[in-house]
């Protein structure tokens, strides 16, 4: 099928040509639980107005005597069939106006109202409107995901971010649902005649655009709540609060936890944005088989329903979910109040709220280790990202839909939200946030660029940011920062900071200003490695001295971005790296071994110091460090390095040594602490590649293996299995009888992995036979069964190396983006090894197959090529780690 590919350029056509004021839409979902019941029936009333055109001789197409030609314009709807067109009272053919995307209107007057009904389609890949049948208990849910443009396939509509207008949704449903929307509920009627159906209606909203707008329909557990405040200015706030899950998670739901985060979210954004919330209701529903981690629908935000923990969650997990519940909070200011004009600015919403997520958990939870988080986490994906050859400048050259799609990506989140951290640094907090606040009320319900922001951030700090946003918010790549340093007989002589910035799209040397801190750490009289020293100094040009350091005697540590400020790559010095190598476990702040693990991983990727140096820090230092989320995240590391970037010579030796490290670490951890179960598993996860531990992870599943305080759950079991089934050690009768266990969602893909897992050629067949070419896995089954596909031995997977680049055009043609774009991430042959024979990295059959599907493509979407681009990028940067050769570091 054709993606309805709406271009930049018809879009600026479009909203030069009309003014959107409101939509009544109807939507009847009565028969949803009816699986042969493939859509449902859509009626939208839009009322608009049209520019019309000067007055001039007549034409072919003229609306009267003395006028040019009369407007026309197009609607978006995405259907199984349009029934109805009706434009000024007056009903349209239909054959000849409607083409399955898009409804052409003619002859447009000043004002105009359209009236379109069709049936539109249930969808199972989380696109439009998403129908789910819950496993556990055969109820039927329904929920809306839009962004970007997807609101076209609920109903008829003007399909872009600056064609705000009011709402108003009626939804007809069984009765004993629960039914919701970014309204409050007006009215419930039940049908006469049908006492099992009703019809609700909801409040009309403030101006909006589609792809926020949102419907929640189905047998939803609902908790409800209300949040009041009194603000500075004596504005009184009265919030109706409400919460959604599945009512078969109903009772793993912590609705009183999640009600707390909200209020002091709240509360804390409230007095910080000086605008009052604006949207009458907080609503917040945790949604099955959801594409993203939420949405910001605003007065009804939705959630995966991952954040709903039926298994142990750790601490990181919970201050995850806390991030994620804040980040969308602050999207009710940056970006419904206030919306990028089109998605080349959609950096301001989510740079803004990535950043204001941080922040919140900071400034409004008892959690100390956000920015820590933030660091060694969210930034770790914006590095990754921004050295793909597909980087792009926060704000983006975003020629159509497909390209916003693909651009939801580390640089517009992370990299941008790091942007403004560093941006904090060089104007104060005050300042920004006065900048902020005249933001929304200049621009409140409106559409604004990328000089709006910069005319208000100016005006407030008193600084022309102009240069600023063209150095960081303009430009490609990351800077690289390292320290030159000279010293005699252990006092520094000349240290000099030097930035290494080349954009990778324009070849261009992109020398940013750095505002940061260089921390100075030593060993105190407790055997501890503590800061004593830190200079802040502002990094300008390609070399920048810190005369501040000179004369100092040199200490055993130097971090350069001490403490985080800024958006950069940093490199250790050759003694800085050797403390790091020896002592990381007496470094105190969390912080700064966040920096110093992060700049050993970078070292790693980058191919700068060999992957098993790292496995090897991560083994020793691992034990004993303190924050879980970190330790979560360098096991996830440790386990990449030791697969995908170290040498197939050395990976086995590497791998036992990890896996025997990481169960020793199991059986001493503290009983039912989350390194407990970090450690556990990463045992499963590395236990699908090596055999040695099976019998103890059976001993597990079956009981006869105890380990004190561990929480056997239907998450760790799960893994358990996927190890097992890896190696042909778990029967389909065995993981069924574990989904008898686990009738839940996720135990429906826990089996579908495992399935998938089992290395046996007929068993990969009927994967990539159900994953390319069927149509009745669901998104979330899908990526479970690609899971299971790919974890194999070489053997089993290089027979498809030829035919994953052979059906590449077809999936893109013939499935929705979502369900494609999982398809060619998920199934590139990524997993390859460098030949012994002396073959480099960029003669590898794989990236020679890759570089002549490109060279044959170059007409494919450019989506398609993106994702393509990216994958050959990641797999070249594998084979460069595997082939690197690094001295030993030299002594301390």
């Amino acid at each position: 099928m054709s993606h309805e590919n709406l271009q930049r350029s018809e879009a600026a056509q479009r909203s030069a040509l009309i003014t959107t004021h409101s939509y009544d839409v109807s939507l009847d979902v009565r028969q949803a639980a009816d699986p042969d019941v493939a859509g449902y029936t859509s009626r939208s009333v839009i009322n608009f107005s049209a520019a019309q055109p000067a007055a001039g001789p007549v034409a072919q197409g003229a609306a009267g005597p003395g006028h040019g030609p009369a407007a026309s314009t197009f609607l978006d709807f995405i259907c199984n069939d349009v029934h109805s067109v009706i434009l000024n009272g007056k009903e349209l053919p239909v054959a000849d106006i409607a083409d399955g995307s898009r409804i052409r209107l003619d002859n447009l007057q000043a004002e105009n109202q359209v009236t379109v009904t069709g049936t539109a389609l249930y969808s199972r890949s989380g696109e439009g409107m998403h129908r789910f049948v819950d496993p556990a208990d055969g109820q039927c849910y329904l929920y809306t995901q839009y962004e970007p443009a997807d609101a076209r396939r609920v109903f008829a509509n003007f399909e872009q971010p600056d064609l705000k207008a009011e709402f108003t949704f009626h939804v007809t449903a069984p009765s004993h649902w629960e039914v919701a929307s970014n309204g409050a509920e007006s009215a419930r009627t039940r049908l006469t005649g049908n006492p099992d159906t009703s019809r609700w209606d909801f409040a009309t909203t403030k101006p909006m655009s589609t792809y926020i707008t949102t419907v929640l329909a189905g047998p939803y557990f609902k908790a409800r709540d209300h949040w009041n405040a009194v603000l500075d200015d004596g504005t009184q706030l009265d919030l109706p609060l409400a919460l959604y899950c599945r009512a078969s998670m109903a009772d793993s739901f912590d609705a009183a936890e999640l009600f707390r985060l909200t209020k002091s979210g709240l509360d804390f954004f409230n007095r910080l944005f000086g605008f009052p919330y604006p949207w009458g209701k907080y609503d917040q529903a945790f949604v099955p088989e959801y594409n993203l981690g939420a949405m910001e629908n605003p007065g009804l935000v939705t959630f995966t329903e991952s954040y709903v923990f039926t298994s142990r969650a750790t601490d990181a997990q919970y201050q995850a979910r806390a991030n994620t519940l804040m980040h969308e909070m602050a999207h009710m200011w940056f970006g419904d109040l206030v919306t990028m004009q089109w998605w080349d600015d959609l950096w301001l919403k989510e740079s803004f709220a990535d950043y204001m997520g941080t922040l919140g958990v900071d400034r409004a939870t008892a959690w100390e280790t956000a920015w820590v988080s933030f660091a060694n986490k969210r930034k770790g994906w914006a590095y990754a990202q921004d050295q793909l050859p597909t980087t792009h400048p926060i704000v983006a050259d975003i020629p159509d839909l497909e390209a916003a799609k693909q651009n939801f990506d580390g640089i517009t989140y992370a990299k941008g939200a790091s942007a403004l951290k560093q941006l904090v640094a060089y104007v104060g907090f005050d300042a920004f946030i006065a900048g902020s606040r005249q933001y929304f009320q200049d621009h409140a319900y409106g559409n604004t660029t990328l000089a709006d922001l910069l005319a208000a951030l100016s005006a407030a700090s008193g600084r022309d940011l102009a240069g600023w946003a063209a150095q960081w918010l303009q430009t490609s790549g990351i800077s690289t920062l390292s320290l030159d340093i000279t010293a005699d007989d252990g006092i520094l002589g000349s240290v000099t900071i030097v930035q290494d910035a080349l954009d990778p799209v324009t070849g261009r040397e992109e020398l940013r200003p750095h505002r940061l801190r260089v921390g100075l750490y030593n060993t105190n009289d407790g055997g501890t490695l503590v800061r004593t020293g830190s200079i802040e100094t502002d990094v300008v040009g390609r070399r920048t001295e810190v005369p501040g350091l000179a004369g100092q005697r040199r200490p055993e540590l130097l971090i350069l971005n001490d403490d985080d400020l800024t958006y950069a790559k940093v490199r250790l010095d050759p003694a800085s790296e050797a403390t790091v190598l020896a002592s990381l476990d007496r470094l105190t702040d969390p912080m700064a071994r966040a920096l110093c693990w992060t700049a050993l991983w970078n070292s790693a990727r980058d191919g700068e110091s060999p992957a098993t140096r790292y496995v090897d820090a991560v083994t020793a230092f691992g034990p004993s460090e303190t924050g879980i989320g970190v330790l979560l995240n360098i096991l996830g590391n440790a386990s990449t390095a030791v697969e995908r970037f170290t040498p197939p010579t050395r990976r086995h030796a590497a791998r036992s040594a990890f896996l025997a490290a990481a169960d020793a670490r199991l059986g001493t951890a503290a009983p039912g602490s989350d390194h407990q179960l970090a450690w556990a598993r990463t045992v499963a996860d590395v236990s699908r590649h090596d055999p040695a531990l099976l019998p103890r992870l059976r001993g597990i599943l079956d009981g006869t293996v105890v380990l004190e305080g561990l929480a056997v759950d239907a998450e760790l079991r799960w893994n358990l299995w996927h190890a097992l089934a890896a190696h042909g050690q778990a029967s389909v009768a065995e993981l069924d009888a574990e989904l008898e266990r686990d009738t839940t969602a996720s135990g429906r893909a826990g089996r579908a992995t495992a399935l998938a897992a089992r290395p046996d050629a007929e068993v990969k067949a009927t994967a990539w036979k159900e994953a390319v070419h069927g149509t009745e896995l669901s998104n979330q089954l899908l990526s479970a069964t690609i899971a299971g596909f790919t974890t194999a031995p070489p053997a089993l997977l290089d027979p498809y190396v030829e035919p994953y680049f052979e059906c590449l055009r077809d999936v893109w043609d013939s499935r929705s983006i979502e369900i494609a774009s999982r398809i060619v991430r998920g199934l590139y042959p990524h997993a390859q090894d460098l030949p012994a024979d002396g073959t480099g990295p960029e003669q590898h059959a794989v990236v020679l197959r890759t570089d002549a599907w490109l060279d044959a493509n170059t007409d494919a979407p450019g989506a398609l090529r993106r994702i393509i681009v990216e994958q050959r990028s990641h797999l070249l940067r594998a084979l460069t780690a595997q082939a690197v050769v690094v001295p030993d570091l030299p002594a301390q």
